[in-house]
């Protein structure tokens, strides 16, 4: 939750307007800080300290403050309290795992202003941070109540009126520690660097924490990327959320990134798409609903950065091969869809910073390259650089803008949304070299496969990647972001391109202003975070470095299951032959030898049709990973219209598709007067959005699907898109090859992928002779040449004028002009979700696992797509059966991604990919599994709902790279819903690893050198991992003792890195984490109605701690606990007679 802004001390005046009265009795101020410190150090939901390390007695407090109060207040309690009480009430309190890391130099404050009294009086033990340990609650009000009567010299403690007196004498002192709070909480302890940005012409634009004046000249050597989360960490610094340690962290990144430190960063914005966004939207309306049940104010539920969500994943390629399939696929994308639009359009007027670009604009990224993305914000007056974490693991793409941006779960960009710093380990940074030039022929596609293969094979997860060299200047900044835009595909959580003049150029030719770039040139020169490759270069510090000639790149593609199994153009054909041969497995069909010349014949439409292995049956130019990138598109209409001129064709039974990531797009394929060649091979556009990419291709030709199906045919797609698993693209193609556009469009004329471009004709042109590759292969000049005169700023400029006017089908959607979400029970779209059911103030806390069953067993590279596929719904799935049940036909299942709004269709989903393997179906392909105790083979929803049933909690055993793939946070919320508590895997995909700690699963790693094969695990077992209650005993990346009823022991790494996702954990999740400050209203709201009923003065000095946000929370807590002590008690105070402290 953000540190609120500086707390106004007008409750400090209300308390000095009461006029000065003698302190009578029992000076009140001891009482209020015995109290004070004591429910601090114990009532806080399992605590810090006992009473008996920070119990002070009475006498010793008397002396002190009698003696010196500013020193001993200010000095000791308030540096106690003041760097404890903002991270309790804004972490919650039971977050122990949160404050670990202050515990140590907290208690030694304590113990050191006990010393300081204790010289004075020597009957009083000194505290020390050995004596610390946990008290629950009750007992620390049990040890107080009992003893107030030795405080209470003279006082009537019963009557309210009494302590009049003693409010007004405790005002100075309480005036004091607020100041003291108020600084903390809004003084930036770097405010002395704020350095006016003066304009080249007069005036100035704005103000920017100037890192060149910190003088330290370790920042000359951070690599750009790291800088540029050194100046978020100084411009939040508020020694609470983010401190001068994590800064100092920071700056020495060079002796600390290889220690796995932990850091807080506030990103500038959060990008979502629909997919993704419509969750993240539930869970936020869901929020507010639960908000509003308390009795609190629903609107406080509000993303506090800007949101920006680009609907995009929806449109599917129903209709292709037609001149009207754009305004055809609309039209169905929104009857499948007219709810949940009408949904996200409720929702971009009910939240506050949520912008939503409506549908048929463009993919989210390419909207973010050419629109969205600022490169540097400038926020009242204070400059900074762009930040964006987003619900999609390819927002990436916009490193190669220079701005740092990479893709999280959805859960975790909800926390982002509401405030939350996110937590992450300092990254290693690999630099990475580029040199020369690409030849002819070569395309920012082949570079972005090359890479890929490289940077897999050298090992990146969880680091930045950062490109410089003097190979830059030959990368435009659209291949710059291809290749940025891949960074999930080899692994790093950034691959980063720093600002320079290629970016500049680019702000303009996009539309971005002239005073825009030249601030965004001003600022970044004056805060080192340019490169201008004219001038000396400042040698930077990597981990680890590679380097890349570009003339050593070759044509290429990748497949036939993974995007980083790199293949040679001129191999292809052996390469495919091989896995023909090869066993069933990535790079494999098992397809024996004498069936493998199979001929499928079949009538497509009244002519003769034929299919081999191999035939290519989707040619798709898609994904933003390349349709932002004019070269290969343009280059792609080239290649047709020389193919055309020949008189090639392509068979009418490949479905071939073009859906531009912009509108932009579509102006220069019409300015180059080159759309119609691609029209006239069937590559007619679809729709602006993903499609294909993420397995929205529409259905084949019936005709077409039944040969597959029916001879059991190994058909192949092509497509220019950055993902190829099993089951993604569709679900009768199971060879899947990502290629450039250019190479798409030849792959389509030749109609297989069998085949040696350099040796064999692709066809047979309008003369009858041969026609080849190189007949149709455009030259790098030529692209150039038509880039240069085809691609204009004027197209950006008037694309992005109309972007958020959306469209006649968009804008006729009507919706309630209400902050609160009405959820109807008979929708199969828009589902109430059950996170925040049930709910309790208590925090379930940390918890193993006892004789659980393996629900799945599976080998590696299991990925998000298999865990929680996007693509169609199976008519005979779980899923299926659910709608089917609820009246919707067949033909409106629409797809899993777009049913995600819908947790009991996507629980029914989970693990639903029709190509999943688990080891306890013994070699059957598909998406069941084995019940263990019956030997029954089931469906795995049903299977799971049957573990349920019978009070079983399961796990699954998996492999290496558990979880690559896109950012799928129901890839984590579908087995929590299944009742999975955890996943044993050899290795986790950075992103699905934290969006299993954030759903509350637990992850665990075997050692090194094992798996479940080599330990001997087959998953009939049944699994205790013993992993303690209290998590306060838990560090992150500790071991684990995992013991199965076999007798098997063996001990796993335990993948909580943080120390925040340990506090995750113990919550429940990051949902119910994020929630909690909010969730904390209600007791704060119902201690002032019964304070403003029994204590009227105190209701009145309460009422004006509002101001004071966070701070007042502390307060009207702990001096109420003061006021039940002193005799009102807390039954008379607080409806129920008990309050669980947050």
């Amino acid at each position: 939750m953000a540190v609120n802004p500086a707390p106004s001390l007008h409750s400090m005046r209300a308390l000095r307007s009461l006029s000065p009265a003698p302190r009578g009795g029992a000076p009140l101020e001891l009482l209020l800080l015995q109290n004070y410190l004591a429910c601090l150090c114990t009532g806080i939901g399992g605590g810090f300290l006992s009473p008996s390390d920070s119990g002070l007695s009475l006498s010793l407090l008397q002396q002190s403050i009698t003696s010196s109060p500013q020193n001993y207040w200010c000095d000791h309690l308030c540096d106690f309290c003041g760097g404890v009480v903002m991270y309790i009430t804004s972490a919650t309190a039971s977050a122990s795992s949160l404050l670990r890391a202050s515990r140590a130099r907290l208690c030694g404050s304590l113990s050191s202003a006990s010393r300081t009294l204790a010289a004075q009086s020597p009957h009083t033990p000194s505290p020390s941070a050995n004596q610390c340990r946990s008290l629950s609650f009750s007992s620390a009000v049990r040890s107080l109540r009992c003893s107030v009567p030795r405080w209470s010299h003279g006082v009537e403690w019963r009557s309210p009126a009494s302590l009049r007196p003693q409010i007004r004498a405790v005002a100075p002192v309480i005036e004091r520690l607020q100041r003291k709070f108020a600084t903390m909480a809004s003084e930036n302890p770097f405010k002395g660097i704020l350095t006016t940005l003066p304009k080249a012409g007069g005036g100035d634009f704005g103000k920017f924490y100037s890192l060149p004046s910190l003088n330290d000249p370790r920042i000359g050597k951070l690599p750009y990327s790291i800088r540029i989360l050194l100046e978020s960490a100084i411009r939040n610094c508020d020694n609470f959320q983010v401190t001068k340690e994590d800064v100092e962290k920071i700056i020495d990144w060079e002796t600390t990134s290889p220690k796995q430190v932990e850091i807080p960063f506030k990103p500038a914005r959060v990008l979502l798409q629909d997919f993704t966004g419509v969750p993240a939207v539930v869970d936020l309306a869901c929020m507010r609903d639960a908000m509003n049940k308390l009795g609190s104010d629903s609107n406080k539920i509000n993303p506090l950065v800007p949101v920006d969500l680009v609907i995009d994943h929806s449109v599917q390629v129903d209709v292709a091969r037609s001149e009207n399939a754009v305004q055809a696929n609309m039209e169905f994308e929104f009857q499948r869809n007219n709810e949940r639009f009408a949904f996200l359009k409720w929702g971009s007027t009910a939240f506050r910073n949520m912008l939503v670009v409506p549908p048929g604009s463009g993919i989210v990224h390419q909207v973010n390259l050419e629109y969205l993305g600022r490169v540097v914000f400038n926020t009242d007056g204070i400059l900074y650089p762009d930040s964006v974490v987003g619900t999609d693991s390819h927002t990436t793409m916009i490193d190669g803008l220079g701005v740092a941006g990479w893709g999280v779960g959805g859960i975790e960009a909800e926390a982002a949304m509401l405030g939350q710093p996110m937590s992450m380990v300092l990254p290693g940074v690999v630099g990475f070299k580029l040199s020369g030039k690409l030849r002819d022929g070569v395309t920012a596609t082949d570079l972005v496969l090359t890479v890929t293969q490289m940077l897999r094979k050298h090992g990146v997860v969880g680091k930045f990647v950062e490109f410089y060299g003097d190979g830059m200047g030959e990368l435009s900044l659209a291949d710059r972001a291809t290749i940025a835009n891949m960074s999930p595909e080899y692994g790093a959580t950034m691959g980063f391109f720093p600002v320079d003049h290629v970016t500049l150029q680019y702000l303009k030719l996009t539309g971005r202003s002239d005073e825009t770039v030249a601030m965004v040139e001003a600022y970044l020169r004056a805060n080192k975070m340019f490169v201008d490759y004219n001038e000396p270069q400042q040698e930077r510090v990597y981990s680890s470095y590679l380097e890349l000639n570009l003339v050593d790149v070759e044509p290429c593609i990748s497949g036939p299951k993974r995007p980083h199994d790199r293949v040679p153009l001129k191999d292809m054909k052996a390469d495919w032959h091989s896995c023909l041969d090869n066993k069933v497995g990535f790079k494999g069909f098992a397809v024996p030898k004498e069936s493998q010349d199979k001929v499928a014949k079949f009538s497509f439409h009244g002519q003769p049709a034929e299919l081999k292995h191999g035939s290519v049956v989707i040619a798709a130019i898609t994904s933003c990973t390349n349709t932002s990138n004019p070269s290969v598109m343009l280059g792609a209409a080239l290649v047709a219209k020389k193919a055309c001129e020949l008189g090639l064709q392509v068979k009418p039974w490949i479905k071939t598709s073009l859906a531009p990531g912009s509108g932009v797009v579509t102006k220069y394929l019409l300015e180059s007067g080159l759309q119609k060649y691609l029209n006239e091979l069937g590559f007619n556009i679809v729709g602006y959005g993903c499609t294909t990419c993420i397995g929205n291709s529409g259905d084949l030709d019936e005709s077409v699907g039944s040969a597959i199906s029916e001879n059991d045919i190994i058909a192949a797609a092509v497509l220019s898109g950055n993902r190829n698993f099993e089951g993604r693209v569709h679900p009768l193609t199971r060879a899947n090859y990502l290629a450039s556009p250019p190479l798409v469009v030849a792959y389509a004329l030749a109609g297989t992928v069998d085949i040696d471009f350099d040796k064999e004709p692709i066809g047979t042109g309008k003369d009858g002779k041969s026609v080849y590759f190189k007949d149709i292969w455009p030259s790098a000049e030529e692209i150039a040449q038509v880039v240069q005169s085809s691609v204009l700023p004027e197209m950006f400029k008037s694309t992005y004028e109309a972007i958020t006017k959306g469209n006649p089908m968009w804008n006729q959607l009507s919706v309630p002009a209400t902050t609160m979400y009405k959820w109807d029970p008979n929708s199969t779209y828009i589902h109430e979700p059950p996170y925040f059911k049930d709910m309790t103030m208590d925090p379930p806390g940390a918890h193993g696992v006892k004789e659980a069953y393996c629900l799945l067993n599976f080998g590696d590279s299991i990925t998000t797509d298999h865990i929680s596929p996007a693509g169609s719904i199976h008519k005979d799935s779980p899923a299926a059966k659910y709608l089917l049940e609820r009246g919707v036909d067949r033909k409106d299942f629409n797809s899993y991604g777009s049913r995600r709004g819908n947790d009991e269709v996507m629980a029914r989903g989970t693990f639903a990919n029709i190509r999943i393997v688990n080891k306890l179906l013994n070699g059957e392909v598909g998406p069941r599994t084995v019940h263990i105790p019956t030997g029954e083979k089931l469906y795995v929803f049903d299977a799971a709902m049957k573990y349920k049933a019978a009070g079983h909690d399961t796990i699954v055993l998996a492999g290496a790279e558990y979880g690559s793939g896109s950012s799928r946070d129901w890839a984590a919320k579908g087995p929590m819903l299944l009742g999975v508590k955890a996943v044993i895997a050899k290795s986790f995909e950075r992103i699905h690893r934290s969006n299993l700690v954030g759903m509350g699963i637990i992850p665990l790693c075997f050692k090194a050198g094992e798996d479940a094969d080599t330990l001997g695990l087959t998953g009939h077992e049944r699994y205790t991992i013993d992993l303690p209650s209290n998590i306060t005993e838990i560090r992150p990346g500790q071991d684990v003792t995992v013991t199965t009823d076999t007798g098997k022991s063996f001990t796993c790494t335990a993948r909580f890195d943080t120390e925040v996702e340990l506090a995750y954990f113990n919550h429940g999740g990051i949902l119910p984490f994020a929630w909690e400050p909010f969730h904390f209203v209600k007791s704060e709201e119902k201690i002032m109605s019964r304070i403003r009923r029994n204590i009227p003065v105190m209701g009145q000095i309460f009422e004006n701690f509002r101001s004071c946000g966070l701070i007042w929370s502390a307060f009207v807590v702990r001096i109420a606990f003061l006021f039940c002590f002193c005799g009102n008690g807390l039954p008379s105070l607080l409806d129920g007679g008990a309050l669980v402290l947050h």
